[in-house]
This record gives structure tokens, sequence and C-alpha cells, in this order.
């Protein structure tokens, strides 16, 4: 067995017939026969059943089909990647990072850099922190920017931010006259608060929970830029990352420190085994630079 069987198992599979997979590989239809005798022999399964002139793939054929999917889908990274390298060399760098950092941040640190660095070409991917240790952990980028707290195993890391939540609401808010904002002041404001499984939302329940306030969310959404939105917009008051919230203060949003701390850690992490290039290490470092410069820039804000 083989990768040409395969591969022609999975056009069989996707094509729906023997006669458009020899179609689709530019093969003969008994070739495509052959090789999947071939295959159904090596693994001891049956994997089509011909019923009334048509074909039909048995559980085997379902079940083989979706770890072939997974087979070429790396695969096809590594055809990419091949490609990439060809046309740009080393210029290319790939970063997966979540949300909270996603936009504006990484936006303005990729320009720092560029304008030192030009002519690297970046392929940023927005996700998630789950999907960015599933795609750190694939190899399938340099680096990525992630929330803390998932397991590290198989994986270099090192510590980014460590952030306060803030509280945030519309210019003119009540709210808004006071230095800090309180569990108990937020218990009876229509409240705007990230999905549950968030690990913000979790530590912001824990700490309330202790000052006996329990928060009846009006709206949940996946992540801080739909918070602040919702409340720039008079929906109500939310918590939100402090560098997210900081992009809204020139639109008419307010940004209150929280009485309670509910910490907001991320990390950098790569795979165990593959250093990073010296176009990574370059990214990272800005991204420090802007971190320190963005957080005394907020912390001067929230003073005056």
């Amino acid at each position: 067995m083989g990768i040409r069987e395969i591969e022609i198992f999975r056009a069989v599979m996707t094509s729906g017939s023997m006669s458009k997979a020899a179609v689709l590989l530019g093969v003969s239809q008994p070739a495509v026969s052959q090789a999947i005798r071939k295959l159904e022999t090596a693994a001891a399964v049956s994997l089509f059943a011909r019923t009334r002139g048509r074909l039909e793939p048995t559980s085997a054929a379902s079940a083989l089909m979706s770890d072939v999917d997974r087979f070429f889908a790396g695969y096809e990274y590594i055809e990419h990647r091949i490609r990439s390298l060809r046309s740009y060399g080393l210029g290319r760098l790939t970063v997966a990072i979540n949300p909270a950092f996603g936009l504006g941040f990484i936006s303005r640190a990729i320009a720092a850099f560029e304008a030192d660095k030009r002519g690297v070409q970046v392929s940023l991917q927005v996700m998630n922190t789950h999907e960015v240790h599933e795609t750190v952990s694939a190899g399938k980028v340099e680096f990525g920017l992630m929330a803390a707290g998932l397991s590290m195993a198989g994986l270099e890391h090192s510590p980014f931010a460590h952030l306060r939540a803030v509280v945030v609401m519309r210019d003119g808010h009540p709210l808004a006259r006071r230095r800090t904002v309180t569990p108990k002041d937020l218990e009876r404001q229509p409240f705007i608060a990230l999905n549950s499984a968030d690990p913000t939302r979790i530590s912001l329940e824990n700490q309330f929970g202790e000052s006996g306030v329990f928060l009846k969310p009006l709206v949940e959404t996946p992540n801080s830029h739909t918070v602040c939105e919702l409340a720039l917009a008079g929906v109500g008051v939310g918590v939100s990352h402090p560098l997210v919230a900081a992009d809204y203060m020139d639109r008419g949003l307010t940004i209150r420190p929280l009485s309670v701390d509910v910490v907001l850690n991320s990390v950098i992490a790569f795979r165990a085994g593959a250093p990073l290039s010296e176009h990574a290490k370059g990214v990272i470092r800005q991204m420090r630079v802007q971190l320190a410069q963005e957080s005394s820039a907020l912390a001067a804000k929230m003073a005056a």
C-alpha cells in the first residue's frame, strides 16, 4: 500500500464513483479499480459495496477517510510551504494570534517591524486561543500568541503580557464618574459578558462571587472587541481586555479599573526543537516594545 492508492481512494470518496475518480486523476478506470482492490487487500477490510450498479462506501471507508483528510491537509500545507520558500526564500513569517492582540495591536507592531525590515512577507492568522494552540502544535505557524492556561506539552513558551481587565462603558455613563468600579456597582447594570467558557469570564465570576455578586448578562460575545462595540452603542457596560478597550477611547468609550483583580496572562509559544527565525525574533521584540508603550500610554490616560 502506497500514497498513490490512498490518493485514488480519496478521489473515489470525493467524486462518488470510480469512473469520475479516473477522470479526475487522469488514469484509466481499471487502474482505479485495481488500486482500490490492492488497498482493500492490504487493509483486510471491504471499503466499498457495489449495490445496483452504485458504489457505496462502507463504515470502514468513512472511518479511513477522516484520517486520509488529515493526512492530505498536512501534505498540502507542506506543498504550500515549499512554494512559499521558492517564492520568498526565508523572507516569510507565519504567526497565529488571539483576537485581543490580533487587530490594532499586532497591526501597529508589524507596521513598525516592516518599517525596519521591508520585504518580509507576514502571514497573520487571527483565531481563538484553542485554535492558536492547535496551529502552533501542528507546526503550521512559526509562533503563536495566546491566553495562558493551556497545556504547553511539546511547546516552548515565554510570558508575554500580565494585564488587568477593565470596565468599559459609553462616555457619560453614570459609572464614568467613579474612579474605580466595584462588583456591586455592576450588579444592576445591563452587563455585556464574554462567553461562559472564556477564562476572563470565569475569573470575573469567581471574584464577583466572593463579593456576593452574581451577574446576569444581557449579551454574551466571544471577544473584547465586540464587548467594546456594544458598550459604545449604549447596550450596557462590560469587562474588556485593556489594550482592546484603549483603541476605542477616542471614539467615545470610557475605561475604569475594577476594584478586584481579573488578570489576563498571555504567552508566546512555538514548537520545541524548532528554533525561531531571526524575523520571528524581530517581530516578537517589536511586540514587546509595543506592549510596553501601549500599557504606559493607557495607564497615563486612566490616571488623567
